[in-house]
């Protein structure tokens, strides 16, 4: 099976190890560039706790900040082990969406210890900021990164798709899928869809999918890198 991998480039190194493990041929199209924004030192005094909702946004701060005793929260476990990679010890997953991280947070954390920060890009999915004030925490937002959409296809990927010499398509993000669909119409390549499994991290993702025909389109069961890894896995052992 060859996959194209839509992550950007320093998430989508180690999903190809992931992915050659279980015998699968990568193809790299990073659909998102990250542009980490400069900008002074962040003074965590009074946070009590990050919220992560993306390794960038770890990976972003840690740029901007040498500290790393403030407890995280992230969303997920590729996020968590982000947090882990740049120095962080006290790092919660909440396995899940922004409601779940909401939810891990509220229950472990005191609305009177301190602030929460989300550590973000200039796009964010999700209301994290009404489902933590709704609990009677204080929210506060710093955007670090932009996240810029490829403006068309590589070479390599327009042949491959083309040839039909691509069997799937990894999708993590709303934003991801529909900037795949929107690139493959300005290419004319919809119709090679058709013979390509989409892979998607959630039913959030695959909404944006379905304008277009694909041979078929399958959802994590839970929004976790190693959920949709399953996946896939499975659609080998089907037989694919």
């Amino acid at each position: 099976m060859r996959v194209l991998v839509t992550r950007p480039e320093e998430d989508s190194d180690r999903l190809a190890v992931c992915l050659g493990a279980i015998g699968v041929e990568v193809l790299p199209e990073p659909l998102l560039s990250i542009d980490y924004l400069d900008g002074p030192m962040l003074n965590l005094d009074g946070v009590q706790a990050l919220l992560v909702t993306s390794a960038n946004g770890i990976r972003a701060l840690a740029r901007r900040s040498t500290a790393r005793g403030t407890p995280v929260y992230a969303v997920g476990d590729a996020s968590a082990g982000a947090a882990r990679d740049v120095g962080f010890t006290d790092v919660a997953s909440a396995s899940g969406d922004v409601g779940a991280l909401a939810e891990l947070a509220a229950a472990r954390l005191d609305i009177n210890g301190g602030s929460l920060l989300h550590v973000a890009g200039s796009t964010v999915a999700g209301d994290l900021k009404g489902m933590v004030e709704k609990h009677g925490f204080a929210y506060r937002r710093e955007v670090l990164y932009e996240a810029r959409k490829a403006e068309r296809f590589s070479d390599e990927t327009m042949l491959a798709l083309k040839d039909g010499a691509v069997d799937g398509v990894m999708f993590f993000s709303p934003r991801t899928a529909a900037a795949f669909v929107a690139l493959a119409r300005t290419a004319g390549l919809t119709e090679a869809c058709r013979g390509i499994i989409a892979f998607c991290l959630s039913p959030a993702v695959a909404d944006k999918l379905k304008d277009i025909a694909w041979r078929d389109v399958r959802s994590a069961a839970r929004p976790e890198q190693a959920a949709l890894l399953a996946v896939v896995s499975d659609v080998i052992k089907e037989g694919f």
